[in-house]
């Protein structure tokens, strides 16, 4: 890459993060690299706003699209494969621009993941069948009497988060809390990167965000979640909490009329983007928070910047 240059694009859902990555590549020969933990599955590319064909056309995109739908994609995998994406931009002379809204990939691209070793895939397939079985608040009584710590943190309801605790604590004979204070290894140095988060004010993005979910609509969002539902994947797969898969599949399967789905679907939505905007708030207050009106005078002077 340019001078191992990066530049990090994050910000809440619709806040315009793609257009400004997309704005920006063309002027530095970049390469835009998701950073969205739902729009890595393939299975959901209307719905998660994943960029389009015409998007695609005017500058390479990595890290989209390209995991099932019945898989759980993880941080620790997310890593490894950014890791990849961004040398082999280095390796070609182009600037890596990572954008998204989720801002645990960020975190473990800048101050590395604690090593955790591999858990048998047995031991992960048991816990994730005793969810299923006896349920996330009898695990989480469980996980409280074995690993306090770890059940401290995590909500009753958390059930992927309580699954992972006491699968850690099975296969390593250690609370996942004790390896989370092991440190990991940087896989971006922060001298290296540009760290921008989108400052957009909350009305807009909620104005944003139902405009978008009425186009996603019209172009086809419903027959997508149709198709989704006819895999009758888990339900504790991530894909399955991709904003508005809930709703809708219940429109579909004749539990809400389309309106309520709709409305669930935005209050759902609306719920989110106030989680994000805390956790940004909370965790990015180091970045350059870039207002609407900046962003032009932003992609004006990315150039020097880089350089």
């Amino acid at each position: 890459m340019s001078n191992n240059r990066a530049i990090l694009i994050a910000g809440p859902t619709a806040s315009g993060k793609s257009r400004l990555a997309l704005d920006i590549a063309n002027k530095i020969d970049g390469v835009i690299i998701n950073a969205d933990s739902m729009q890595v599955y393939e299975d959901l590319s209307i719905l998660t706003a994943r960029p389009q064909l015409s998007d695609l056309a005017m500058a390479p995109h990595r890290l989209y699209g390209f995991v099932p739908g019945n898989e759980a994609y993880s941080v620790g995998r997310y890593v490894q494969d950014a890791e990849t994406a961004i040398l082999e931009c280095a390796e070609a002379g182009q600037v890596p621009i990572l954008v998204g809204g989720t801002g645990l990939y960020f975190k473990a691209l800048l101050d590395g993941l604690s090593p955790i070793p591999q858990i048998p895939l047995t031991v992960r397939r048991h816990w994730r069948a005793e969810v299923e079985r006896v349920g996330a608040e009898h695990l989480h009584k469980l996980l409280l009497e074995r690993d306090p710590e770890m059940g401290g943190r995590l909500q009753p309801a958390d059930s992927q988060r309580i699954a992972r605790a006491l699968e850690v604590l099975d296969a390593t004979g250690q609370s996942l809390a004790e390896w989370q204070r092991i440190p990991g290894v940087p896989v971006l140095p922060q001298s290296k990167v540009i760290r921008i988060v989108l400052d957009i004010e909350r009305d807009e993005l909620y104005r944003n965000c139902e405009q978008r979910l009425d186009e996603m609509l019209a172009n086809g969002a419903l027959n997508e979640v149709a198709h989704l539902a006819a895999r009758k994947l888990d339900q504790s797969l991530p894909i399955m909490r991709a904003l508005g898969v809930q709703p809708l599949m219940a429109h579909l399967r004749g539990r809400l009329d389309f309106d309520t789905a709709l409305e669930a679907t935005k209050t759902e939505t609306r719920n989110y983007i106030k989680r994000q905007l805390t956790w940004l708030k909370r965790n990015m207050i180091s970045w350059k928070w870039i207002k609407t009106q900046q962003m032009e005078t932003l992609k004006e002077n990315i150039l020097p910047i880089i350089r």
